[in-house]
């Protein structure tokens, strides 16, 4: 008979084979009172348990997610439950962007001869999802709360269009160190002078066409890894820098195969709010540049973008304008002010309710086309050839055009990226109905600052990415007791 009274809810437990499985079964053979909501999934190691078990119990009807493993130094496999520890602790943080109250899961320890701590850890979790009720469904939500508006942050530097770049010193230097390289990745003029497109330098004609300014939106380190064991150029800027350094960090490519040539950012418009404002036209009449704003005339008529206003959200907050590693450098550092602004997107998420950011999601999915435009766009998503999106053994997705499936995808990627994102915005920007996914990304990546000592991806070489290693004594995550 369920210790709780009423209906039995949907509860999934994930239970380490060495310790909290033989727990569970000590309890059951001491005869002590357990509820019956919870349905055990047996895994050889907490380790093993993957982020993306719990998000997809959670957002295919599960009320609620225990999982529960070996005590931390008392792993079977050393350093399971370590490196559990730290992905498991991040998740439960990060739960409260997609709209699910992180008390729906938590992650304990019980050891094979703790049959009576068992039995109040299942009880004392049931009990809680119970005063939850059943989880409310992502597919259930049928309106979209209005977004409040939110200020603009004061960025950390003076934004600008780079007019006065030394670009042609630029140039100069491409071409003397081009002979030794396969070619070098910038940015040239793309369909028309409103646009930028990569540009591949392998001849020395090509290096005139390169850009420099607001328009240099795309991140160019995005096609490194294919270069990976052949001498490469490549034109970056800050935030461009950082996924380098990154890439650099998990060997995904070599320092030695790598030339970085680098001018200080000023700032990179935000096209999809350009784009808008230019609305459909025929020609590109001209675009003319001051220190402040770009004017683009198309069809006869003038819009003016100032940068303060126009670029994109991630710039407000970008205290690295400057490469953090290059082997060129040109031009004079910007003084940064002190601060640390919420970037727009994040601010927007953080201001609405659980309820909200549910509803606000299922709106957002709607609208997805599932073209993978974020992945494909990602400089530190590497794995396209094996991605689990387009996996079918293990199958982790369907094909089904619904709410849950994109979020799950959307979830699979921020999750990826925990600890390894850059903030440079690709996957935003790449977006072609204009999903503000960065936010998920931006709202991580707080999350493991915070755990993890300030811990910013793309800043050091040699640094590890947190959630690839532990520490015995973990200073700002908590043993999991119950009382």
């Amino acid at each position: 008979m369920p210790m709780t009274q009423g209906n039995e809810l949907r509860i999934v437990g994930f239970l380490c084979n060495w310790c909290s499985y033989g727990g569970a079964d000590t309890a059951g053979v001491a005869r002590a009172e357990q509820p019956t909501d919870l349905r055990i999934i047996r895994v050889p190691c907490s380790g093993r348990v993957d982020p993306l078990f719990i998000v997809k119990a959670l957002l295919n009807g599960a009320d609620g997610v225990l999982v529960s493993g070996c005590h931390p130094r008392d792993c079977h496999y050393s350093a399971g439950n370590f490196y559990a520890r730290r992905r498991l602790e991040v998740l439960k943080r990060f739960l409260p962007a997609l709209g699910i109250d992180d008390a729906r899961f938590e992650y304990t320890w019980v050891s094979a001869s703790e049959g009576q701590r068992w039995q109040q850890v299942v009880a004392s979790f049931t009990s809680r999802v119970h005063a939850l009720g059943e989880a409310p469904r992502l597919g259930d939500a049928k309106f979209s709360p209005k977004a409040a508006g939110t200020a603009l942050p004061p960025p950390l530097r003076t934004l600008g269009t780079g007019k006065n770049a030394p670009l042609d010193s630029l140039k100069q230097a491409i071409k003397e160190k081009l002979p030794g390289l396969e070619c070098v990745i910038g940015w040239q003029q793309g369909y028309d002078g409103a646009h930028t497109t990569p540009l591949f330098m392998r001849k020395t004609e090509d290096v005139d066409k390169l850009v420099w300014g607001p328009l240099n939106v795309a991140n160019p380190a995005v096609y490194l890894p294919r270069f990976k064991g052949r001498k490469t150029g490549i034109v970056v800027k800050g935030c461009d820098a950082r996924s380098v350094v990154e890439l650099l960090q998990e060997n995904l490519i070599a320092r030695e195969d790598v030339t970085i040539f680098a001018l200080p950012c000023e700032g990179t418009l935000d096209m999809a709010r350009v784009n808008e404002k230019l609305g459909r036209y025929t020609t590109v009449g001209g675009i003319v540049r001051d220190e402040a704003s770009v004017a683009i005339t198309v069809d006869g008529r003038e819009h003016s973008f100032g940068m303060a206003e126009y670029a994109q959200g991630k710039c407000r907050g970008c205290a690295n304008p400057v490469a953090i590693l290059a082997d060129v450098t040109l031009g004079g550092a910007p003084e940064i002010h002190a601060g640390a602004p919420v970037p727009p997107e994040l601010g927007l998420l953080d201001a609405m309710s659980l309820e909200e950011r549910r509803t606000f999601w299922s709106a957002q999915m709607e609208r997805c086309l599932r073209c993978y435009a974020c992945r494909n766009a990602c400089p530190m998503c590497v794995c396209r050839d094996y991605c689990v999106s387009d996996s079918r053994d293990p199958h982790w997705m369907t094909q089904e055009a619904d709410v849950t499936q994109k979020l799950f995808f959307q979830t699979i990627h921020a999750l990826h990226l925990a600890g390894r994102c850059t903030g440079c915005g690709e996957c935003q920007r790449a977006c072609p109905v204009g999903i503000p996914i960065l936010a998920l990304r931006q709202h991580i990546a707080r999350t493991v600052e915070e755990l993890f000592d300030n811990y910013k991806p793309g800043l050091d070489p040699a640094a590890v990415p947190p959630l690839l290693g532990y520490e015995m004594e973990e200073q700002n995550i908590h043993e999991r007791e119950w009382k």
